[in-house]
This record gives structure tokens, sequence and C-alpha cells, in this order.
């Protein structure tokens, strides 16, 4: 990254860069000149990561061919022998997912009994560190947003409630240069709020991926922070989180570069979906998250409130553009450059996504990034179990790479058993021979009362009991999932690089009465409903 700011002086203050071969007609380019399309996108600031590191290409150099023998042993198996290749293929899909489900037990389990599971920072600890504010770093806040015009009003306002002196903040807006409507609100709101200095609107020229991770490598040229997050626009982080991170470094190793916060939902009880929704981010965030910290796993980060070391950062060379979770993958390759992420006990209030069709295109974008980050670093497996050691190197299996084969190998079973049950025809017992049925039977029963039990646990320790009875309901939510799955599995292949942009503020005001409501009285968790920047995300 050094290398490039030198080349490109301007980009330091992220003056206009000469990016009229980078924009739109590089779609021509990535297939008849992928390379040089990669070297004007790293030329002109927006890329920091080598081809190697990147989702640039899908299928590295052996993978692509790897792929096509598999598929074609399978073929000629099937053909030759078709019985006996599909229980051999039905024995390890079951065999795999038990493991998965077993690794997920036994990872928040470990979690809930170990003392590393979160870091828990007090009221007290915080004051006590934090006492003189005149020597606390320069954070930098990046905000990544597009068509958000919005929300962008009530990211600043809530930025400028942080209990951190707001001189010693970078606050770093980043939006496409198409998107006139978000420009004129957060240069209007900016003017309101007299101007300062630390806000910069930060105008991303057109180029493509148009990505998030894009708008931020771009946002980092210029950044003055010693520490770095990234709040999405609606967010709603805890006020004294930054002074928490900054104590939680503080009691860490060098090695750590990346705190995750917890995220969770203003709005569950907006419908059916977004208490689901709720129940999957309490489950994931308070205890799969905290749990694969306790066992020393490479943790996946999520998409927002990841608080970095920004010199570890840059030399991590940020992050890639061309993947759609691009928070996962960073985790990923903080693993493998043998750092290490942490869980903080602090939480990030999002809005959950209430539509289905907008849920659906969001869920194939992380389920599609994931398996991005999983082809990645599978790139060199034996450097990278090499790196990881054993266990680590199991965790990132089934973690990155089996939470989309639950999800894809899902509908197969559910529909060989409504097949099974409206025709009874023969051929379904016989993949199902008795060590396969035992196997698949225990699968099946484990997985269904694993993953509903830790879904209430979750929203037990939020305190969302009402919810309860509606988790044995999941199944209706899992069916969502695998859909979501299936179609990101498909636009890996046709358009792997494609973001599917996620609809935000679809919340009414007088809904935002949850948010007194998503903690019990007197926790630490809760958001003062009183604080003007937390009236409504709209």
């Amino acid at each position: 990254m050094a290398g490039i700011l030198a080349r490109h002086p301007q980009n330091r203050k992220n003056r206009e860069v000469n990016v009229s071969q980078v924009g739109t007609a590089d779609k021509d380019s990535a297939t008849t000149d992928k390379q040089a399309w990669f070297d004007r996108l790293r030329d002109a600031g927006f890329i920091f990561v080598t081809p190697e590191e990147s989702a640039f290409i899908t299928f590295w150099r052996w993978q692509g061919p790897v792929l096509m023998l598999v598929a074609l042993a399978a073929i000629v198996s099937l053909v030759l022998w078709p019985l006996h290749t599909l229980v051999a293929l039905n024995a390890i899909a079951s065999l795999i997912y038990f493991v998965i489900i077993a690794f997920r037990f036994y990872t928040i389990h470990r979690g809930e009994n170990v003392t590393a599971k979160a870091l828990d920072i007090t009221p007290d600890e915080v004051r006590r560190f934090c006492a003189d504010e005149t020597v606390l770093p320069v954070y930098t806040i990046l905000c990544p947003l597009y068509r958000e015009a919005e929300t962008v009003v009530q990211f600043l306002r809530g930025m400028a409630k942080l209990d951190y002196p707001f001189d010693k903040l970078d606050i770093r807006v980043l939006l496409e240069a198409d998107d006139v409507e978000t420009q004129e609100a957060a240069l209007a709101e900016k003017r309101r709020m007299g101007n300062p200095e630390v806000i910069q609107i930060i105008v991303v020229p057109d180029a493509q991926p148009k990505t998030k991770p894009k708008a931020c490598n771009y946002g980092l040229h210029g950044a003055r922070g010693e520490y770095l997050v990234i709040y999405d626009a609606e967010d709603i982080p805890e006020p004294d989180q930054l002074k928490k991170v900054l104590v939680a470094y503080g009691r860490l190793p060098e090695t750590t570069v990346c705190i995750q916060a917890k995220l969770n939902y203003f709005n569950p009880r907006q419908n059916m979906l977004t208490r689901f929704f709720t129940a999957e981010y309490s489950m994931w965030f308070d205890l799969f998250l905290p749990g694969l910290f306790a066992v020393n796993a490479p943790i996946p980060l999520g998409g927002t409130s990841n608080h970095f070391k920004m010199t570890a950062l840059r030399r991590l060379h940020a992050w890639d553009p061309f993947n759609v979770a691009e928070d996962a993958d960073l985790g990923m390759r903080i693993a493998r450059e043998g750092l290490s992420t942490a869980v903080i006990d602090s939480t990030t209030w999002e809005e959950a996504n209430s539509r289905v069709g907008n849920w659906i295109r969001q869920r194939s974008r992380w389920v599609k990034g994931y398996m991005q980050a999983w082809l990645v670093s599978m790139r060199h497996p034996l450097r990278v179990l090499r790196i990881l050691g054993p266990w680590r190197f199991f965790c990132f299996q089934a973690t990155i790479g089996g939470t989309p084969f639950i999800l894809l190998m899902n509908p197969v079973y559910w529909l060989l058993m409504l097949v099974y049950l409206l025709t009874t025809w023969h051929f379904v017992p016989l993949l199902f021979p008795l060590p396969v049925f035992v196997l698949s039977a225990m699968t099946a029963l484990a997985g269904n009362l694993v993953f509903i039990y830790l879904s209430i646990y979750g929203l037990l320790k939020r305190t969302h009991y009402d919810f309860v009875p509606l988790m044995f309901l999941s199944p209706l939510y899992w069916v969502l999932q695998s859909i979501a799955a299936w179609k990101a599995l498909y636009q890996l292949f046709v358009k792997p690089f494609y973001w599917e942009k996620t609809t935000h503020a679809l919340i009414v005001a007088h809904e935002m009465d949850d948010i007194v409501a998503v903690q019990p009285e007197g926790s630490d968790h809760g958001v003062d409903p009183s604080n003007p920047s937390h009236a409504s995300p709209a």
C-alpha cells in the first residue's frame, strides 16, 4: 500500500484519480484482459491484495481442473455403479454434516464454559483506562454507503454522540460517484453540524466492481487513525465501544490485530422474519463467535464493527474488492498470517432485514462470499495447514466451508424425505443401508434439535423470551437460507463478484420503540432512547 501511495500522491487526500479506464468499460476487460483490469484497479488505489489473495479469479490454477475431474469421476461412477455411488456420496455427506453440527455444539459449549469466551470490559475499567482523554489515539471510522440518503443523517448524528473525544475521530463517509442524493444529504448534514474537519465526505470514483470493500480501500487513503472501525449507516454502536476496544487491546497479545464487537438488531419484533433473524444473530454473535475465540479458531468477521490496528490492516493489504463477504475473507487472511481476532462484549445495533426478497439477496451475497473465502484460502491448502495447525485448519473447514455445505445439503435431504413420503418410492430406502441410515437419522435429529436449542439459548441471553415458541418453526427459516445458498452457488459461476444491494431503512419511526426492549432494564448493553441520534434510522 505504501508503494501505491508513493506512486499516486493525489490519493493521500482522496483527490480525484484517473479512472477513465477503470469504469464501466472494464466489464469487457474482465473477460479479455483480466490482469490489465486488475492492474488498473491497483494503480487507482482500489485494491492492495495480490491476485493470489483475491477472489478476482474464482478458481485458482489447479482448482478448476480438479473440480472438473471430480465431477467427471462422479458422473462416470454414477453411470457404472449408480446405487453404490449414491450410497457412498450420501454416507460422506451425512458424516460431514454430523461433524459440522458436533463442532458447532462443542464450540458454543466451550465458549460458555471458559473465561476467554469474550472480553467483558467493565465501566470502571473504561473510566480508569481513559481517564485522560487528551492522550487517546485518533480513531478512523469508515462508513461506505450507496443510495442511503435516509440513513446518512442518522449515522453522522450518531457518531457525534459516541463517548469519545470528537476531535480524535476521523469520520470518513464513502459515497459512490453516481449517488448524488446521498452526497447532498451528507453534505447538508455536515453543514448543519458546523462543517467539522473530522468528517470527510469522500466520493469514490466510478469503477467496477462496485462493492463495499472497494470503497473501504479507497477510504484508507489519507486515513489518520491509529485504529479503524467500519460501521454501516444504520448502525447504533454502544457509546463506549471505542474505549472498550482500547482497553481490550491493552489486555491482548500484540498478535491480536482485530476485535469484533457483537451485532444484534433494534427491530426484532417488526415481523416474523426479523424474529428469526434476531435469533440467528443472537446465536452467531453471542454464542458461536465467542466460542471460536475460546477454542482459538479462525474467526470470520461480521460486516460491521470490526476494530483494526491500522498498521496491521495496511500490512494485511486491507480488503479484497472482489469478495462479496470481504469481512469473512479478511478474517481468514488474518489467520493465514499467523495473527488473531478477538471478540468483545459490546453490541452494535443494526436493522434486521424485514422483506423476504431483500433478505435472500443479502444472504446469497454472504454465502457466496463464504464460498469465495474458502476457495481463496484453499489455493495452497498445505501451506495453510502448516500455518494454522491441524486443529485451526479443521475449524476453518467447519466454519467457512461448513456453513455453505449445510445450507446446500438441507434441501437435498428434505426432497428425498418428501419424495418418499408422497410416493413411497422403493429406491429412496436403498440409499440408506443400516449404517448410513443410523448416521443420517442421528444427524437429522441432532441437527434439528441442536440448531433449535441454540437459537432458543441465544434468545434467552438477549431476554427475548416471547420468541422462544416461534423457534419450533425454524425449518421455515432454514428453507429461505437454502434458497439463498443455491442462488449463491449459481452466482459463484456466472457473476462471482456481483454485489447484491440490500435496501435499508425499511422500518418506520414508531417501530424504533423496540430499541428500548432489546435489553433488560439496567443492562450494560442497552441503547439510550433519549439520545436524539438514536431516535430513528430513517
